[in-house]
């Protein structure tokens, strides 16, 4: 048995980004196992899921595009089933005006601007244009979601404090990011191996910063979560899908 071919190595990293990506879409689900027993989404925000959705639509449309992009496809299809229902058990249990917010949200994202990438892909730019327009709006998605930790960072670091950072996140997204550079690596996709070079960074980032002040929590760590009751990993979320949604709509400005 010789070396592995790229081919190989790009499947089985393809198949391993798709594991973690999938146990990463799941960890909300103890957030909508709260809303559905207190039967309200109150304290929470629909943004994190809205562009999420939004997120993995697009790269579903990606790897629809470009050559052999199954293992981009499958997860993503996955994400955005998970995604939906999600929105679905938010909007069940959402105040009037937490639902009028939501459902706007997800037409300007999920209906407008990914509508507005599918339109002028489609009808401004035929093969590799069209696959490259797309890839850097994904990777964009990416390279946001990556980045957007910072201001959590400098919480930490600022008050000594790691109650708004996750461990089991932070090292879940940095495994997630290592598959997929591995795998857009051995495919030669820099619109997937680029972005997750900054995710690697920043995760490892993220980690050494967590075990530096780890065993240095505020006494007022309590009180604090009684009166804010978001958790931390959705208020990482949050941080992440404004800076998305900020970078997709000068991408787009671009384009257009």
């Amino acid at each position: 048995m010789g070396i592995l071919t790229n081919h190989q190595l790009s499947f089985i990293f393809g198949l391993l980004g798709n594991i973690v990506s999938f146990f990463v879409f799941l960890a909300p689900v103890p957030t909508f196992c709260d809303i559905y027993k207190k039967k309200s989404s109150a304290g929470y925000h629909s943004i994190p899921y809205v562009i999420a959705l939004c997120s993995a639509t697009l790269l579903l449309y990606y790897g629809n595009l470009k050559p052999n992009g199954f293992l981009i496809i499958t997860i993503n299809s996955i994400g955005c089933v998970i995604e939906v229902s999600y929105l679905i058990v938010y909007l069940i249990y959402a105040p009037r005006k937490e639902k009028k917010f939501t459902l706007t949200l997800i037409l300007v994202l999920n209906v407008g601007a990914f509508g507005t990438v599918m339109l002028v892909s489609n009808f401004l730019l035929t093969g590799f244009k069209r696959i490259s327009a797309v890839g850097w709006i994904c990777a964009a998605y990416n390279l946001a979601e990556f980045v957007a930790p910072l201001s959590i960072m400098k919480k930490v670091i600022t008050t000594k404090s790691v109650e708004f950072m996750s461990f089991s996140l932070s090292c879940s997204l940095t495994l997630c990011a290592t598959m997929w550079f591995f795998y857009g690596l051995f495919i030669k996709d820099k619109f997937i191996a680029l972005p997750n070079v900054v995710g690697i960074s920043f995760g490892i980032t993220q980690i050494i910063i967590y075990l530096i002040y780890g065993g240095s929590k505020n006494k007022n760590t309590e009180t604090t979560s009684e009166k804010h009751p978001v958790q931390p990993d959705q208020e990482i979320l949050e941080v992440k899908m404004i800076v998305i949604y900020k970078s997709v709509e000068s991408i787009e400005s671009d384009i257009v």
